[in-house]
């Protein structure tokens, strides 16, 4: 039979058997637990969408463009000016005869040649006059024949002393009146002709007809030497050679001297000069006829001798404000761009005259990705005189 004292010892016991029990349950969901979690974190680690997560964070790939060095060529250099063309030959049509006008043979506007019939006016009132000058000289030429005839018998008459000596004087005097009375019918004659003539007004050389400014019908006063008022009836000008007329400053107009001076055979003409712009004519072939007084055109005029010279497609210079900027990649792949000073644009290229150095590699394709500082991957092109690139 126990005793309360052993009775006490044992629950005491049965009682710490228990706590010991619970600690180690615990400990034991603990570790389970640990190690799901493990589990968990390893299958997200190692399963093919956490590997897709994380090469998607990876770097992204460089954006690429083209680029070529600048085109380095020999070219001249060259001022632009704005000019006009104008007419080496101008003429008003004017009648030389008064009339009525009967008949226009263009239309306004259209290219005419030389000797082509323009205008015409009614000839009859001159073939009249022309008729009467024929029949004058008629008259004239048979009062020859007799004068001639009748000094020849004063002359046998004198011979056989039946006549005077006075007698064949007037005889001589009335062969004179007669020989000047056909040569003035003759005048009359050539004169008529004129006239007649100048009813049908031709083309004086190769132009382009303006507006007609009569019409069908109307009364044309005409006058020989223009002493008296006249119909202006049209105009007329050239169109090969043509001028073409461009105002330069003085500052150009001087390195232009400078460069013409150097030039075999070059000589400075006399001009008169002033202050602001001096008036210039530069004579341009034109046997097609395609150009025309009163067109403008630019003009490019050499002023120095070819020199070593850069060019690059006019899309690769990007505008600075009011300069202007070429995007450039450096060795190590870094976009960097440069303030240049740019010229006229020859065969399609733009001329750099300044801040762009030969070994430069200049973008040509890709400018929207290539913004300065950044990286970049860079493929070799060429530019082409053409303004292309490969």
């Amino acid at each position: 039979m126990l005793t309360e004292t052993e009775l006490a010892s044992d629950e005491r016991a049965d009682s710490k058997e228990r706590r010991i029990s619970g600690r180690t349950s615990a400990k034991l969901w603990v570790a389970a637990g640990l190690a799901g979690i493990a589990l968990v974190g390893a299958w997200l680690k190692y399963s093919p969408r956490a590997s897709g997560s994380s090469a998607a964070a990876s770097p992204a790939a460089l954006p690429q463009v083209v680029v070529s060095k600048p085109l380095a060529q020999d070219i001249d250099t060259r001022l632009g000016f704005l000019g006009q063309f104008a007419a080496v030959s101008q003429v008003e049509l004017r009648a030389q005869v008064g009339g009525t006008l009967t008949g226009i043979f263009f239309k306004d506007g259209d290219i005419v040649r030389k000797g082509d019939l323009l205008f015409t006016i009614d000839a009859r009132p001159y073939e009249i006059t022309f008729a009467e000058a024929n029949a004058q000289l008629e008259v004239a030429s048979a009062r020859l024949q007799l004068a001639d005839r009748q000094l020849d018998r004063a002359k046998d008459l004198e011979q056989s002393n039946a006549g005077s000596v006075e007698n064949v004087d007037q005889r001589i005097s009335d062969q004179r009146s007669a020989r000047a009375a056909v040569e003035d019918a003759k005048a009359r004659i050539r004169d008529a002709q004129f006239d007649l003539d100048h009813c049908r007004i031709t083309a004086p050389f190769t132009g382009r007809m303006g507006t007609h400014l009569v019409s069908v019908g109307n009364l044309i006063a005409g006058s020989r030497t223009a002493t008296s008022p006249t119909t202006l009836l049209a105009t007329l000008v050239s169109l090969d050679p043509i001028y073409l007329d461009f105002d330069m400053s003085e500052s150009d107009f001087l390195a232009y001297s400078k460069y013409r001076g150097h030039l075999k055979g070059g000589h400075v003409q006399k001009v008169e000069v002033a202050l602001g712009t001096i008036h210039a004519r530069a004579t341009v072939a034109n046997s097609d006829l395609v150009l025309t007084p009163g067109l403008f055109a630019r003009v490019r005029l050499v002023v120095a001798p070819p020199s070593p010279t850069l060019l690059v497609p006019d899309s690769a210079v990007l505008p600075d404000q009011s300069q202007h900027m070429v995007m450039t990649v450096s060795a190590d792949g870094t976009v960097a761009p440069k303030r240049v000073e740019v010229g006229e644009i020859r065969d399609g290229l733009r001329v750099i005259r300044s801040g762009l150095a030969p070994n430069d590699r200049v973008i040509l394709d890709g400018l929207l990705h290539a913004a300065p500082g950044t990286k970049v991957a860079t493929q070799d092109g060429t530019i082409r005189r053409d303004g292309g690139q490969g």
